[in-house]
């Protein structure tokens, strides 16, 4: 470089590289450490812009095409999930922009043409416990609220009601069994046999219908293979095994209309169980318990094939 421009040395040269060089490394690092504190800064912001976004939802408790967000809740155990996934989220936006922040710090500060001979620190105390100490805070900060929520959602005392849910292929029943024991069957509305109004794939021949602002004990049982009875509005999602009977409980928050499916892999006909829940005033409710135990009476059916099968079994024993 030195003979093609005259009047300068290779070592002229050679110091005019060194000062660009220092130049653009000053300015680098300068411009690193306030994307840093941008990135800090923004990383709140940005986790309230996302929760924003979550109550633009659909309020008519099902999902909405291109929502961002959950759906807004309409129970106490989905308001609690709700505040949880707020306050990971916060601590993730946190973590991901401090660990790209300390990555272009350490590519600008510490690459080969900045530290042509690198210092050979192995150890650095204060550095391995801060590494070791920190993870495990936000550790408990994590696991104690989600303990607690895990716990509420779990079950609830001086339930008014209780609802049973059958998984079938591919079909839900439902007994109410405080109100006379009546059962009735849930099975798909085709695209062919929709309504103006009703939703595609969600709609039911006959809804679940409950009572808002009452605390309900839901019990999870299968017929068959196993199911999964998820109403993501209300925060419920439980499986149903054969055999086995599942419990938890929903207080929806107010009247209206909200939709789920089954969630878990069951057959051929999977994605065409869907779960329509009405929420009416306690007055509306038990009028239609009324009609509901007229028009879903027992007429006859398998139960009493079933005792004798038990009991010819039992003689045969």
């Amino acid at each position: 470089l030195s003979w093609s421009l005259p009047g300068l040395c290779h070592d002229d040269v050679t110091m005019t590289d060194r000062k660009r060089h220092n130049r653009v490394f000053s300015t680098g690092t300068t411009l690193i450490r306030s994307m840093i504190q941008r990135l800090i800064t923004l990383a709140p912001m940005t986790a309230l812009l996302i929760f924003g976004a979550t109550g633009n939802a659909f309020a008519g408790g099902r999902s909405e095409p291109w929502q961002m967000g959950f759906q807004p809740a309409g129970s106490p155990v989905m308001e609690r999930i709700t505040e949880f996934h707020n306050l990971v989220l916060v601590i993730e936006v946190s973590i991901v922009a401090l660990v790209l922040g300390l990555m272009c710090y350490i590519i600008v500060r510490f690459n080969a043409k900045a530290n042509p001979g690198p210092p050979k620190t192995t150890h650095n105390t204060v550095l391995e416990v801060v590494w070791t100490v920190v993870p495990l805070l936000i550790l408990i900060v994590v696991a104690v609220p989600s303990l607690k929520l895990l716990y509420y959602s779990d079950r609830v005392e001086n339930t008014e009601m209780t609802l049973k849910v059958t998984g079938n292929q591919w079909f839900w029943s439902y007994t109410y069994p405080d109100h006379g024991g009546f059962e009735f069957d849930s099975v798909i509305v085709p695209d062919d046999e929709l309504k103006a109004g009703q939703p595609r794939l969600l709609t039911v021949d006959n809804e679940v219908v409950l009572p808002a602002e009452t605390n309900i004990r839901l019990l999870f049982t299968s017929a068959d293979v196993i199911h999964n009875w998820g109403v993501p509005s209300l925060g419920l999602k439980l499986d149903t095994v054969a055999g086995r009977i599942s419990e938890t409980w929903v207080r929806i928050n107010k009247k209206g209309n909200y939709y789920g499916m089954c969630s878990e892999l069951c057959g051929v006909n999977h994605g065409f169980m869907p779960i329509h829940i009405k929420a009416v005033s306690k007055a509306d409710f038990a009028q239609w318990v009324e009609t509901a135990k007229k028009e879903f009476a027992r007429t006859g059916g398998p139960a009493p094939v079933r005792v004798a099968e038990t009991e010819a079994r039992e003689r045969d024993d």
